[in-house]
């Protein structure tokens, strides 16, 4: 795992390899100057012991200040190319994680959760980001520090070095100690936060539901308890992180205090000169901050250790439903909208009964085909499947004759247009939710569009008219605007094929009516499935298919299903009764 890890990272970090070694080579060039100039103040020292003038001192003031200004200066550069790595990688992380979730398929949506999947993309890539820049940064010149510092302290003194870095062995066997509880008290804290995010994310989009049940104790009940469970693993976290990081600093002080009680003896018998002793403070104060530092340094190992396998977890899992190796192009312009199913069946994932279960039907080009049934009976299944917005086997569903598992999804996705139930919105103009497919289209073809689906009128009486926003999932309109917006925008494309699942169910019946006419007198061209519950629209269709427990057990057209006892006389007569009730 560590292996892995350490490749992941060298994949996050090739495409910016040149920044990266800059950044080290500064910092290189840094700690080198760092241990220089020690030695040029005890070379100064000793010499101004012996004969001392004002023109040296200042010759050596000014040295070690140059030294310094180019230190500092290089300094910065390190900070600024390292850190700037890992703002890439966060750019490149989150780039790869959106293109990665639009390739995947609704069901997956479905399995894990919104709030999860932006906490790994945002905070878990920020933690990615800190290892990137300020870990490794950090862990650079804890090791420029150490091998380029500890040499020359030998050669000063080797019993003084060796007696003030006595302490660092137990410095990194705390270290070690502690990692395995930092790891797993960094995990909770991730987990605890995405759970949290998970609620914010639900109760905004439910909003209107929790007030309609006034429901609004118990959603802050339900968030204080997360939030309580996210602060007892911060705390824990904390804990250790103030019990580790102070024994570190206490420990890295200690071998000062240890080289200042036994300098003065070096430098009474003459083994050292106070040059020695000044340049070996220095050094030993020099490994004090990054030793210290340590510790800073693991949390931020530790964290983005945890984030990089949640991250990965995400590029790790293949899309479903793909393009085939040897996919079809099918033009658009070539489609006619020949629709087939051959015993299609799916049952979904963990479920023991079929959605579909051997569904069989022909469709011919430019046909409008209702598909009625109670609810359950798996309309919507079916209209999922056929641009493959769920896992079919191949071989039971064709388009002009292809297997639709065998045309590039592009090009089958671009001749079908579906029109879902939930009609939903981007928080966008009016006009810019019409022309989503084509984001090109002129105003006359989105008002073409908008006439089509009965919009139209409506659109002219608010203020802003085609430029009025909407609101986040198109919370201003009624249900009926957006389902008929979501007409528009699917009759704007053109496409060969249209589905239309329970896509006017909040459109009263006349409305529904005059849209399906005017799809029937429109382009001949156009094949339409309207799945409904509205049993008067769908009488004006060319063909029912009937659907019960998820076969079709009926199929002809309105009057003759009227005509004989079934499903379909059995919904006919019950919504009739529902209607002199109302």
């Amino acid at each position: 795992m560590v292996i892995s890890r350490f490749q992941r990272l060298r994949q996050y970090l090739r495409p910016h390899w040149r920044l990266a070694a800059g950044g080290i080579l500064a910092l290189l060039l840094v700690n080198g100057i760092g241990v220089y100039i020690p030695l040029l103040l005890r070379s100064g020292i000793d010499e101004l012991q012996q004969t001392f003038s004002f023109g040296r001192v200042t010759f050596y003031a000014g040295w070690i200040f140059a030294l310094a200004s180019v230190m500092w200066g290089m300094r910065i550069l390190s900070r600024i190319w390292l850190f700037g790595v890992g703002r890439l990688v966060e750019f490149d992380l989150k780039q790869r994680i959106f293109s990665h979730l639009l390739m995947m398929e609704p069901a997956y949506f479905a399995e894990n959760t919104v709030g999860d999947l932006i906490s790994r993309a945002t905070s878990d890539v920020d933690n990615i980001r800190r290892l990137l820049g300020f870990a490794v940064l950090s862990l650079a010149n804890t090791i420029f520090a150490y091998t380029l510092t500890l040499p020359v302290m030998l050669s000063i003194d080797v019993r003084l070095t060796v007696v003030a870095i006595a302490i660092y062995p137990l410095m990194f066997f705390l270290v070690h100690l502690f990692s395995d509880r930092l790891r797993n008290q960094q995990l909770q804290v991730q987990q605890r936060t995405s759970d949290l995010s998970d609620l914010i994310q639900e109760d905004i989009s439910g909003i209107a539901l929790i007030k309609i049940y006034a429901q609004e104790e118990n959603e802050r009940q339900a968030f204080a308890e997360r939030n309580q469970n996210l602060l007892k693993a911060n705390l824990a976290l904390a804990r250790t992180r103030t019990t580790l990081f102070p024994l570190l600093g206490g420990l890295a002080s200690i071998s000062l205090l240890v080289l200042l009680a036994l300098g003065a003896g070096e430098i009474a018998s003459g083994r050292i000169s106070i040059g020695d002793f000044l340049a070996m403070l220095l050094y030993v104060e020099r490994l004090v901050f990054p030793t210290a530092l340590l510790g800073f340094t693991i949390t931020a190992y530790q964290r983005g250790e945890v984030s990089i396998d949640r991250v990965e977890y995400i590029l790790a899992e293949q899309p479903k439903i793909d393009d085939a190796p040897d996919a079809i192009h099918l033009p658009r312009s070539e489609v006619q909208g020949w629709l087939c199913a051959d015993h299609l069946s799916y049952t979904y994932p963990g479920a023991v009964r079929p959605a579909l279960d051997g569904v069989s039907f022909k469709i011919q080009p430019g046909e409008t085909v209702a598909i009625v049934g109670p609810i359950g009976s798996g309309k919507s299944t079916l209209a999922n499947a056929l641009p493959r917005l769920l896992d079919i086997a191949p071989g039971q569903v064709y388009l002009d004759g292809y297997d639709i598992t065998q045309i590039r999804l592009r090009d089958l996705r671009g001749a079908i247009a579906y029109v879902p139930q939930e009609s939903f919105l981007f928080s966008t103009t009016i006009k810019n939710n019409i022309r989503y497919g084509d984001p090109k289209a002129e105003q006359d073809e989105v008002e073409a569009s908008a006439k089509q689906s009965q919009i139209h009128p409506e659109i002219l009486n608010f203020p802003q008219q085609y430029k009025t926003i909407v609101g986040e999932r198109g919370i201003t309109l009624s249900g009926g605007q957006r389902q008929r917006t979501a007409l528009a925008r699917a009759l704007l494309i053109d496409a060969p094929v249209l589905i239309l699942d329970d896509a006017l169910s909040s459109v009263d019946n006349q409305t529904a009516t005059e849209i399906l006419t005017n799809l029937r007198e429109g382009t001949q061209r156009k094949t339409v499935l309207f799945i409904t519950h509205q049993l008067s629209a769908a009488a004006l269709s060319d063909r029912i298919l009937v659907m019960d427990g998820g076969r079709i057990v009926q199929a002809g057209h309105h009057a003759e299903l009227l005509s004989q006892p079934g499903l379909y006389q059995t919904l006919w007569e019950q919504q009739k009764l529902e209607e002199i009730l109302q």
